[in-house]
């Protein structure tokens, strides 16, 4: 059995975007969500949570879920995510779906992760001033579930960093490129990235 699972968090607005859906916007020929559920699949994670409306074309064997109501922000997703998680899983890895290089992501977490002391609940990656990037992580499964369950109102537009709050999480910076994200349209052209064409675009 494997020690780790997996939550991709795809449900925000994209507002810098004009709204398209990220998890479609194609890099390399893959969408972003596809290359984020590869990535974490390199690390043997099962389940695969994605926190989000269904997309088509979608990964096999994902597990969906959506925060009630929608747009309530990524706390509100990582709650509703664990209600999937196994707790047979020592270890949950926490990905962005907008993440450039999220195969990078994932293997610098898992190799800091046999560094970790014992009584640390996680490590997230951080960015050139060492700001952590939380949806960037890997977390104590047992932690994470605490976190989320500590919540008032279940996340709804709470900040990620609340679960956090009481947490010992290791912050190890890492290259830009490895933490650099597809938020604005500057970014999607950077990274030669496609977005989806506007018949796979949907209220969301």
């Amino acid at each position: 059995m494997t020690d780790v699972q997996a939550i991709i968090l795809t449900g925000g607005r994209a507002s810098r975007l004009g709204g398209i859906p990220k998890a479609l916007v194609r890099l390399e020929g893959t969408t972003l969500l596809e290359r984020a559920v590869d990535a974490v699949r390199t690390a043997d994670a099962a389940p695969v949570i994605v926190a989000g409306p269904e997309v088509a074309p979608a990964p096999d064997e994902v597990r969906w879920v959506r925060e009630t109501p929608a747009y309530t922000g990524p706390a509100a997703a990582l709650h509703a995510a664990m209600s999937l998680a196994s707790a047979d899983a020592p270890w949950t890895l926490v990905l962005a779906v907008d993440l450039v290089r999220p195969a990078e992501a994932v293997a610098r977490l898992m190799a800091d992760r046999e560094l970790l002391p014992a009584d640390t609940d996680g490590v997230c990656l951080g960015d050139a001033s060492s700001r952590p990037q939380w949806l960037t992580g890997l977390y104590r499964t047992a932690a994470l579930a605490r976190g989320t369950a500590s919540l008032a109102e279940e996340g709804r537009d709470q900040p990620v960093r609340q679960i956090m709050a009481e947490l010992a999480i290791a912050v190890v910076r890492a290259p830009d490129e490895v933490v650099a994200d597809i938020d604005t349209w500057q970014d999607l052209q950077d990274a030669g990235a496609v977005a989806p064409s506007i018949e796979n675009k949907e209220d969301r």
